[in-house]
C-alpha cells in the first residue's frame, strides 16, 4: 500500500474484462472554458469563456466536466484518449461533488482520479502519490460501485495503474469525470 492506494504489483485486473460502458459527456456541467464535441466524446481547453448559463451544475471556475450516465451499482468501465496532452485528469465523481469554487481534488472531496500535472503522474489522494508511468496514452477507468471502489489500467500495455480503497457512499451515484487543461484533448473510447 502506498498513501490511500495499492500498488499495481497488488491489482487484480479482473473488474477490467468487462465490455466498455457507453459514456458522453454532459454539457451542463462543463466549465465555460471548455469546448465539447457535438457527440459529447470530446473535450478541450478554449482560450476564450463560452456564454454559458451559470446554472448550479456547471464547474466555475475549475475546468472540469462529468459524464451524463451515473452508476449506483454494479461494474462499468470507459477508456479515455489522453493522447500527447500536457495536463489533464481522469476518474469518476460523486454526484454531490462540489462544483462551485475551491474543489478538493480527493477521495474526501468526492473525487478518485488520476493526473498528469507539471509532467509528473499521479493519484490524487490526500496528499497525493507519485506513479512510476510518465504519461500513458489511453486510460481505462474501472468502476465497481457495489465495493465502491475505482481501479486504473494503461489501455495500451494493459498494466494497472492504480486502485484507490473502497470509498464510495452506497446507493450514492457516481459519474466519470475529467479536468482539462490547455494544450489537451481528451476523448472518450469508442
Amino acid at each position: 500500500m502506498t498513501g490511500a492506494g495499492v500498488q499495481p504489483s497488488d491489482l487484480d485486473v479482473t473488474p477490467c474484462a468487462l465490455l466498455p460502458s457507453t459514456v458522453t459527456l454532459d454539457p451542463d456541467t462543463a466549465n465555460p472554458r471548455l469546448i465539447l464535441s457535438g457527440d459529447g466524446k470530446r473535450v478541450r481547453w478554449a482560450d476564450t469563456e463560452q456564454p454559458l448559463p451559470d446554472n448550479p451544475e456547471r464547474f466555475d471556475p475549475v475546468s472540469c466536466v462529468l459524464g451524463r450516465e451515473g452508476f449506483t451499482s454494479g461494474r462499468h468501465c470507459w477508456e479515455v484518449e489522453v493522447g500527447d496532452g500536457r495536463d489533464w485528469a481522469v476518474g469518476v465523481a460523486r454526484e454531490s461533488v462540489s462544483r462551485k469554487g475551491g474543489i478538493s481534488f480527493s477521495p474526501e472531496g468526492g473525487i478518485w482520479a488520476v493526473q498528469r500535472w507539471g509532467g509528473q503522474f499521479q493519484a490524487l489522494t490526500s496528499p497525493e502519490t507519485p506513479l512510476p508511468l510518465s504519461s500513458p496514452r489511453r486510460i481505462r477507468v474501472c468502476l465497481d460501485c457495489d465495493l465502491g471502489q475505482v481501479t486504473f489500467i494503461d489501455a495500451g500495455a494493459k498494466a494497472p495503474i492504480f486502485t484507490f480503497p473502497p470509498g464510495f457512499l452506497p446507493g450514492e451515484r457516481i459519474r466519470p469525470w475529467l479536468r482539462v487543461w490547455l494544450g489537451s484533448l481528451l476523448s472518450l473510447c469508442p
